[in-house]
């Protein structure tokens, strides 16, 4: 019987999420199945692959198949590498202890390589969103003085704008001694 790594499709119409599954290769693509292990979603960024490890490479192991695309998530979570360093032990070439040493330091470095990438995406996404914010406000403020100026009265010439103060200040001060 050829077993194979592959993904069922799930989820609603224009946004599908993954299995992953162990199934039989003759069973439909999203039917009868041997063994669920994980799931993955590409709509996120990164995208989101979450599955067991040691079942992926037990199944490896044993000889199942992984399609491409799940051989490409394989790969980038290490799977086929611990594979790669396990048949390095069975034939005798290095230790098991050296293939754990080797496959940790590779795990590590991974993973700050991801998180590298997740902290870069999400600090670009803030600046974006600084940026859009500055641009806003100044569009905002222009509107603002527009609005301002076009309500505004227009100021007389100069000439008839001080003839017309001093006429407003002398009844002012007129009115001030009447009332004292």
């Amino acid at each position: 019987m050829a077993v194979k790594i592959r993904l069922a499709r799930r989820g609603r119409k224009k946004a599908a999420q993954f299995d992953i599954v162990v199934a039989d290769a003759r069973a439909p693509r999203d039917g009868r199945f041997i063994e669920k292990i994980g799931t993955y979603d590409p709509n996120t960024n990164p995208a989101s692959i979450n599955f067991d490890g040691d079942k992926a490479f037990d199944w490896i192991m044993k000889g199942a198949q992984p399609t491409d695309t799940v051989r490409a998530m394989l790969s980038y979570r290490g799977v086929l590498y611990r594979k790669h360093l396990q048949l390095g032990v069975i034939k005798g070439a290095i230790s098991q202890d050296v293939a754990d040493e080797r496959f940790t330091a590779w795990k590590e470095q991974k993973d700050s390589k991801i998180e590298s990438k997740r902290t870069s995406l999400g600090s670009a996404k803030d600046e974006a969103k600084k940026a859009a914010l500055a641009a806003e406000t100044k569009v905002k403020e222009a509107r603002a003085e527009a609005i301002r100026k076009k309500n505004t009265p227009p100021a007389p010439v100069a000439e008839a704008a001080e003839g017309e103060t001093t006429e407003a200040e002398a009844p002012a001060e007129t009115t001030e001694e009447a009332g004292a």
